[in-house]
């Protein structure tokens, strides 16, 4: 019998906390239930009371990055700034954006993972309703289609080290503000 408590003050945060960060570090398949009841001095056993297994835990930090993003993108001023608050969300919580963006690895039924996603993805759409007024034309889809695909791909050639050499000393938040206006002059 181990010597070691299951009782815990936050088992699931730290739980959670000990996965970001192994993800941060090693990526998602660097992930053990093992390991990180380990980490957080608890039996092997008790991190499957709060997750199940990988695929769980993976769940609720896909669940939770959704989450935090949605607040980030529900405080934009205008569409440049969703696209900026995209970018350093994905900056500040790097492993949860990986985890995120990775449906293999997740429970795509799962209750709270599903409300999480409709949370993020009604915050773009009405950044972009805010920017682009009923009646003019624009396709709200395919405009969040746009702004999605700008902003994700951005953030992701950031986070791989992608953009570094281009980059410079530029601060790429203001280097993607400045995006749309390289593409599309006349807007």
């Amino acid at each position: 019998m181990s010597d070691r408590p299951y009782h815990h003050g936050d088992l699931r945060r730290a739980i959670l906390a000990a996965a970001l960060d192994v993800i941060a570090t090693d990526g998602p398949t660097g992930l053990s239930l093992r390991d990180l009841a380990r980490r957080a001095g608890v039996s092997h056993a008790a991190p499957a009371h709060h997750f199940r297994d990988r695929t769980g835990l993976l769940t609720a930090i896909a669940a939770e990055g959704h989450g935090l993003l949605a607040t980030a993108l529900a405080e934009a001023t205008d569409l440049r700034d969703a696209g900026v608050r995209y970018v350093r969300f994905a900056r500040e919580h790097p492993a949860h954006f990986q985890v995120m963006f990775s449906p293999e690895l997740l429970r795509a039924d799962d209750l709270e993972l599903t409300t999480a996603r409709a949370l993020s993805a009604a915050a773009l759409t009405d950044a972009i309703a805010t920017t682009a007024p009923a009646g003019d034309g624009t396709d709200a889809r395919l405009a969040r289609i746009a702004v999605w695909s700008l902003a994700h791909g951005f953030a992701t050639l950031l986070l791989g080290h992608n953009l570094d050499g281009l980059l410079g000393d530029e601060d790429p938040e203001e280097v993607l503000r400045t995006l749309p206006m390289v593409l599309f002059p006349s807007a």
